[in-house]
């Protein structure tokens, strides 16, 4: 897949009545280079950091008085309970100890440098503003609509679920949410009974400037979408996945935050 670059400088403000208010100049990590190898890269790094090790315990199966009976029996030279039990010690017995158990001394993680991670999360919030990698990950919107999405600082007084779909639907992005909600699907296969049987789409990134606004409440309950605050993005919640272009609304004071924090 090869890079991509923004390529406008100012988009528009959008109020909570869906008309056009104003327009903003967007921050300049908006026009970094779009890199999917390294938006990848962090990502795995993010997403195998949350492994916990597990493994055996080095002496299972090994604390017996077993003892080969030895040969000139007629019978298996295996290690032997004494007493006449079972056979043990050994693997590819019954009763006998793993062959290759898991090892807590694994290796997970896989680490990145973080200047590779600063430019992996500029990559992926620049992705934020191409339509055409929007789209490619399947989100719905219109073509009048000019990304990255601003917002009025409004939004954030919202309380209510309905008023936050009313504003959705104003801005024609309330498709992109029906259609996370209808793609929830049961995941095959033993993942059912592991506490994640539900596969569901992701739909709106809504990113603000504080991190408890009223609209977290009115947004939360809606499958798919979630909430960040400027200073707590990752590549998880840009790029789930691995993928970048999620579908992004950013209010005025976020943006005017990201960038100074890239300044």
């Amino acid at each position: 897949m090869e890079s991509e670059v923004i390529e406008k400088r100012s988009v528009p403000i959008y109020s909570l009545d869906g008309r056009i208010k104003g327009d903003v100049e967007l921050p300049k990590v908006f026009f970094e280079e779009v890199r999917p190898d390294l938006i990848r890269r962090a990502f795995i790094s993010s997403f195998t950091a949350k492994i916990q090790p597990k493994g055996r315990d080095p002496m299972a199966g090994k604390r017996t008085s077993a003892e080969s009976l030895g040969v000139g029996l007629d019978l298996a030279r295996v290690p032997r309970v004494k007493g006449g039990g079972p056979a043990a010690f050994v693997p590819n017995v019954v009763g006998g100890r793993l062959a290759f158990p898991p090892r807590p001394e694994k290796i997970f993680h896989e680490r990145i440098n973080d200047k590779e991670r600063t430019l992996a999360l500029k990559s992926a919030i620049a992705a934020t503003g191409i339509k055409d990698l929007v789209m490619s990950r399947g989100h719905v919107i219109k073509e009048d609509i000019s990304l990255p999405i601003v917002v009025s600082d409004d939004i954030k007084k919202l309380k209510k679920a309905s008023e936050f779909r009313e504003f959705l639907q104003k801005i024609n992005l309330w498709e992109d949410v029906l259609r996370a909600k209808c793609g929830i699907k049961e995941r095959p296969g033993k993942g059912k009974y592991r506490g994640r049987r539900w596969v569901k789409p992701k739909t709106i990134l809504l990113i603000t400037d504080e991190l408890n606004p009223p609209v977290r409440l009115a947004a939360r309950n809606f499958s798919g979408l979630d909430f960040a605050e400027v200073t707590s993005l990752n590549i998880e919640r840009l790029a789930p996945g691995g993928h970048p272009g999620r579908l992004t609304i950013w209010t005025e004071s976020a943006l005017k935050k990201l960038e100074e924090i890239f300044a």
